[in-house]
């Protein structure tokens, strides 16, 4: 870009990759993946850049982006591809308190796609209602009722591998 914003995109990135990964990994549970998301994202960011640096809050519009990518991308044809016929073993938990969270995760990831960008959004980042609903482009009706529903499937997905592991 010929006017110097290059170098303002770069440097806004360069200090958001964390923050976006991190996000991105919430969502999708697979570290490649979520650099992929995260990749997609910010290729978008930059395509859209003259327009996106002049929003209020631009975290949260990138936020938007992500996972509104995030969302829409189970519609693409790609997604069906498998390099494998079964997904290699997770690696043994190493410290107190990992196996937890790899369970939530892993239940998370098992949940429908908006209502687990909705759990993810309204609990690990702790955003209004209003906020996530605007994110998503729905009513705020809509997000409290995909989290209710969403951890009413959390809930039976966790009793689940509870009972399981004792059977």
């Amino acid at each position: 870009m010929a006017d110097g914003s290059d170098e303002e995109y770069v440097d806004y990135v360069a200090a958001r990759i964390p923050a976006l990964r991190r996000l991105a990994y919430l969502l999708v549970n697979d570290p490649h993946r979520a650099d992929d998301l995260v990749q997609q994202t910010i290729t978008t960011l930059y395509v859209k850049w003259r327009r996106a640096r002049q929003a209020d809050n631009l975290d949260a519009y990138v936020r938007t982006m992500l996972v509104r990518t995030f969302v829409d991308e189970r519609r693409l044809a790609w997604t069906r591809v498998r390099l494998f016929r079964d997904m290699p073993e997770p690696l043994p938990a190493e410290e107190h308190g990992v196996e937890d969270r790899q369970v939530v995760r892993s239940a998370l990831s098992r949940v429908p796609r908006r209502q687990q960008a909705v759990l993810v959004l309204r609990f690990f980042y702790d955003l209004p209602v209003e906020e996530v609903a605007g994110m998503l482009g729905c009513s705020a009706g809509t997000v409290k009722s995909q989290t209710s529903r969403g951890l009413a499937t959390l809930r039976r997905l966790l009793g689940e591998r509870q009972f399981a592991n004792y059977s």
